[in-house]
């Protein structure tokens, strides 16, 4: 199935679904078709194992396994079907027990039905919706490799549906980022905000690609991916794509806040070798969060939080690599703290400025990607400034960003010169600016005010995202004050 016939199914599915009276909003369709796919990949997986792996056992009992209830295009629907998904499938999946490795296997089927609801009160829709999705065959390579382009559609959807802070990490981002830290075999891998798992299946595909030989080295591979992520949708996202990607236990993305744990509590047991993630930006962490962490760098901005987690947990000689806004680059107070501690605990060797434009549809903020290396200070930072491809004025859903853009940086990666787009800046200099790392590429030339045009649609976009961020703001109050009472 082409990603373009992918993406007209998934169109098709949530088109039966709007006319279900129990969905309400794309937040809860997309909840909804998560599961039934989760189901669907899960037992597709265990086709391949079942040929694979002598002896397998499903942890799922035989009545609640997909190809039982939902493979016959011709099977139970209506009023009998919906009575089975409410009081059979999900009570029981809720509960499931296991021994030995499908005990691991229940404990994640579990967890991911623990916070699923079914919505759709139509059982006749409800198989409607269950006959289009056995058209997609996820043993299939091409029906997997475009399960991307699903997510990304899902969470487009998602976007519009309000709920702010849900980025799709573009594939060539995430692609790069693993291929410059070069994870190896063996090496603990994290994403502490770990969204859908885009970071941690590149990193899969990378080991894998590269230094995975044996059985054995596949075993070490597996056991070496820790991701957590704070919210239930994109959590089941996150081990539904584990599970595509050869992950049969993926009990390592746990769902949980990364930054609720105290600082104080992480010891050398939980240090990793390797740090990949896009933590969101622009949020606030609930009051009380920033309790645990020092005094002198405490904030709520869940951006610096995470920077600051990343510095604990990762190991000496550890690499990591993330993506942060401008804003955190120039942020003064606290910020300035954050990346003083920063300069002295790490080799800050590399910051790549990503044109604006990058993560479109879901936000135009300009953003970076920051590389170091803990157990020595920085003594000068590289910074390299990523162009747009020519022709190209910003980036778009129908025209992303790519990978192949970054076959420069790539060759100019180990082999440093100063040139139009890259700049080196000594840590004496860092410190006299008051660590601010919003550095200018010294070799730009600025054309006076800039054009009216894109003035005028920043300035468009500005009044939006102020105006968005007035509704939410609104709706808080006035659920927090429905929620008192009279």
């Amino acid at each position: 199935m082409s990603a373009m016939s992918l993406g007209t199914t998934i169109k098709t599915i949530q088109d039966i679904m709007r006319q279900d009276s129990g969905v309400d909003g794309d937040a809860q369709r997309i909840s909804q078709l998560v599961w039934m796919i989760f189901l669907k990949v899960f037992d597709d997986r265990e086709k391949e194992l079942e040929v694979t792996e002598r002896g397998y056992r499903s942890p799922i009992p035989e009545k609640l396994r997909w190809r039982t209830w939902a493979e016959n295009p011709a099977g139970i629907t209506g009023d009998a079907l919906l009575d089975f998904v409410n009081n059979t499938l999900f009570k029981e999946l809720k509960e499931l027990q296991g021994s030995g490795k499908s005990a691991r296997q229940a404990t994640v089927v579990r967890s991911v039905f623990e916070d699923a609801f079914n919505y759709m009160k139509s059982g006749t829709l409800m198989r409607k919706v269950i006959n289009k999705l056995n058209e997609i065959d996820f043993n299939r390579s091409e029906d997997r490799h475009h399960f991307g382009d699903l997510y990304e559609q899902l969470l487009s959807d998602l976007q519009g549906a309000g709920n702010a802070g849900e980025y799709y990490t573009p594939r060539a981002v995430t692609r790069f980022i693993v291929d410059r830290v070069d994870p190896k075999l063996g090496e603990k891998v994290l994403d502490p905000a770990c969204g859908t798992g885009g970071f941690l299946t590149c990193a899969i595909d990378h080991v894998r690609g590269r230094y995975v030989k044996t059985p054995e080295h596949e075993q070490q591979l597996q056991a070496s991916i820790f991701g957590v992520e704070k919210k239930q949708l994109p959590h089941l996202l996150g081990v539904t794509n584990m599970i595509l990607h050869g992950v049969d236990v993926p009990s390592q993305l746990r769902r949980d806040n990364t930054l609720a744990r105290p600082l104080r509590d992480y010891g050398p047991k939980d240090e990793v070798q390797v740090v990949i993630t896009n933590p969101p930006f622009g949020g606030v962490e609930e009051p009380g969060i920033e309790n645990n962490f020092p005094q002198a760098h405490r904030t709520r901005e869940t951006a610096d939080l995470f920077l600051l987690l990343i510095l604990k947990v990762l190991a000496d000689g550890g690499r990591a690599a993330l993506v942060l806004p401008d804003g955190t680059l120039f942020g003064e107070g606290v910020k300035t703290r954050i990346k003083e501690l920063l300069l002295e605990q790490c080799d800050l060797h590399t910051i790549v400025r990503l044109p604006k434009g990058v993560f479109n549809p879901y936000t135009s903020i300009k953003t970076n990607l920051l590389f170091f290396t803990k157990g020595r200070p920085t003594k000068e930072v590289w910074f390299y400034e990523h162009p747009y491809p020519p022709g190209y004025k910003s980036y778009s859903k129908t025209k992303p960003m790519q990978f192949e853009e970054f076959k420069p940086e790539r060759e100019w990666w180990n082999k440093r010169e100063e040139n139009e787009q890259a700049w080196k800046v000594s840590v004496e200099d860092i410190k006299a600016r008051g660590y601010n790392l919003d550095i200018k590429n010294p070799r730009t030339v600025e054309g006076g005010p800039g054009n009216a045009d894109e003035l005028l649609e920043q300035y468009q976009e500005l009044a939006l995202a102020v105006a968005q961020a007035r509704e939410a703001l609104q709706d808080e109050l006035k659920a927090a004050l429905e929620g008192k009472g009279p």
